[in-house]
């Protein structure tokens, strides 16, 4: 389909067979400054209640729902970028479409995304669900595509527009549709969950219903544990190296890098929930008979826990896993005792592997009083919390920024882990911090090269605790209290002086 594509002949082909609720936008206002609330309600009046509720129960929130998080769309937005032959269309607000397509690319995104703009007539015509089925038409070329994403943001699902509709395939090209709303799914890192388990829920059913293909590096015979969750990518070698001696190995990790590895994942004898939210894909391999295994392999006592637990899921005898254990564990405990970290450590994140993290730095040594994450408990959770509380440490699901702040402030780390709120308010107080993203996820944590990869950079960034103390005094009271701002000359503290009749115009010096 090139530049001749006739646009009346595919709505005479396709036409939108079913009526589409649009009565939420027939008011001004509606947008993404309108609030929450009032795109909830907008939603449920254009018929979105049953996904509403689905994300609800898959997603739920905490005591508060607005834990730290970039728009959850990217989450979404990036499993699209990072796959192979599979386009990504995005409809929603041209400011959210901007932000989420920077972000992307900001990110190594190296992909053309797609974008369906709409206005006010589009929206509540209907005309914008002809117009995106129209650009997934255009663009479903099997030449060039296994898949096409569609993805609803905020304003588009508060309006109702029924991406359901869309055709499941065109010319042997899926059709993914999704809705990740702002104000339906908490954090990006669950937006990641929404994609990959719907595309799961396609592969399980063609699965089911006949042969599919191969996945592009042939598998050699042994049985694999599927592994949930982004990681690093020294990471799955490392877990392959602890599954050899159990006689099986590792299969892909999802969300995946191309559609055929979703086939492979399921044909899995277990899935390692690594990171412990992916709900909607647990949900995909429970169907397909596969059995989760909570946590990972990270630290000695995690290592050791994580081989038992695989060892039961798969079947592997006891004297095999114990074989396994007698193998690696020495190491791991070396590379431990190796790299001490000597501290107090305040961590937070939203990536999901904080509590991982936590582990690892626990078992070198360091004292972790606080665990924030801006992820779910779920029953995948419990086995790290439950170890993290026993070695003191008070782990906040759903955590807010106020409450990762204040953290900070009661234990007054050697270091502060966090989003660059909490590691910009950390130096304003001269306690060394480092971002989670960049400087702490993009490390291996598996094995023994997790065991030692994090004490080169932590304890070099808490050895520049009395640099911090030097500048902080050195510039003390600059750019605070009266000295804020900007100014011409040097500023001065001038004592209050109270106000005599009447009040001066705004703008008039007092």
């Amino acid at each position: 389909m090139g530049a001749s594509l006739d646009l009346a002949a595919l709505r005479a082909r396709t036409p939108v067979d079913a009526p589409v609720n649009l009565a939420a936008t027939r008011q001004d206002g509606l947008g993404c400054h309108s609030g929450k609330e009032t795109m909830q309600q907008a939603a449920q009046a254009a018929g979105m209640g049953e996904t509403l509720d689905a994300l609800k129960r898959d997603y739920p929130v905490g005591p508060h729902d607005q834990p730290q998080s970039m728009c959850p769309a990217f989450g979404s937005l990036r499993v699209g970028l990072r796959m192979r032959r599979t386009a990504t269309i995005l409809s929603g607000s041209a400011c959210c479409v901007y932000g989420l397509t920077f972000t992307s690319h900001f990110y190594g995104a190296r992909r053309t995304v797609g974008y369906v703009p709409f206005n006010s007539e589009t929206l509540v015509t209907g005309k914008l669900f002809e117009d995106i089925r129209d650009a997934v038409h255009a663009t479903a070329d099997p030449a060039l595509h296994d898949a096409v994403v569609v993805i609803n943001l905020c304003v588009p699902t508060a309006s109702g527009v029924p991406l359901r509709l869309l055709p499941r395939e065109i010319d042997g090209v899926r059709i993914i549709g999704i809705d990740v709303p702002g104000f339906g799914v908490p954090t990006h890192a669950e937006a990641k969950d929404v994609l990959a388990g719907a595309m799961l829920k396609v592969a399980r059913a063609e699965a089911e219903h006949g042969p599919v293909a191969a996945p592009r590096q042939p598998r050699d015979g042994r049985p694999t544990v599927a592994l949930l969750g982004e990681m690093f990518p020294a990471d799955p070698m490392q877990v392959g190296a602890l599954l050899e001696p159990l006689g099986l190995s590792a299969g892909p990790v999802v969300p995946t890098r191309e559609w055929r590895e979703l086939y492979a994942a399921l044909d899995c004898t277990a899935v390692a929930a690594i990171h412990p939210f992916y709900t909607a894909s647990m949900r995909e391999f429970e169907a397909a008979g596969r059995p989760a295994v909570a946590s990972g392999p990270v630290g000695h006592d995690g290592t050791a826990a994580w081989l038992d637990a695989i060892g039961e899921a798969c079947g592997v005898a006891p004297s095999a896993v114990a074989a396994a254990k007698n193998r690696f564990l020495p190491a791991i405990r070396g590379a431990l005792a190796a790299n001490p970290i000597r501290g107090r450590i305040t961590v937070t994140g939203y990536e999901g592997s904080e509590l991982l993290v936590a582990r690892l730095l626990v078992e070198s040594g360091a004292e972790v009083p606080y665990v924030g994450t801006a992820c779910p408990r779920t029953a995948m959770s419990e086995v790290d919390r439950d170890w993290l509380e026993a070695k003191g440490c008070r782990v906040q699901f759903r955590a807010s920024l106020e409450q990762d702040l204040a953290a900070v402030e009661e234990f007054g780390p050697d270091l502060a882990i966090g989003t660059t709120p909490v590691v910009q308010k950390a130096k304003e107080r001269a306690i060394p911090a480092l971002y989670f993203t960049n400087l702490i996820s993009a490390r291996p944590l598996m094995g023994a090269a997790g065991a030692g990869s994090l004490a080169q950079v932590i304890n070099g960034a808490m050895a520049q605790r009395d640099r911090f103390d030097a500048m902080r005094s050195f510039f003390a009271g600059v750019g605070e209290g009266h000295a804020a701002g900007i100014w011409e000359d040097v500023p001065r503290k001038r004592a209050a002086v109270k106000r005599a009749g009447p009040e001066k115009p705004v703008g008039e010096m007092a």
